[in-house]
């Protein structure tokens, strides 16, 4: 998906792949896989120091190939300057003519 001959068929596929994108600074990926209404305009992991260690995914909701909207909670985890920390996220996700785009997350307590 990455290299972008496919695309994500849910919304969990393509929280996945973001994540992927994030552990390889695949700044590209993660620009075109943000719905246009919260995209920020540039993006720059260059002197990003996080090493993202692992992903667990809790639950998934709606987000399938009929569906027009879904949800994935996971937490990532990782270190940050030696220090492990770890996020987890209710993320939101809308499927447009293009596929399936990240809206937005909201952070919960992990």
């Amino acid at each position: 998906m990455l290299s972008g001959e496919a695309r994500a068929s849910s919304a969990e596929q393509l929280m996945r792949s973001r994540y992927t994108a994030f552990v390889l600074k695949h700044q590209m990926y993660l620009l075109q896989t943000w719905h246009e209404s919260t995209r920020p305009a540039t993006l720059d992991l260059a002197d990003d120091t996080t090493r993202w260690e692992s992903l667990t995914v809790h639950h998934s909701e709606a987000g399938q190939p009929e569906d027009t909207t879904g949800t994935v909670e996971f937490t990532a985890r990782f270190r940050l300057e030696g220090k492990r920390h770890q996020m987890r996220e209710n993320s939101t996700f809308i499927r447009t003519e293009t596929g399936w785009k990240y809206v937005q997350g909201e952070q919960k307590s992990p």
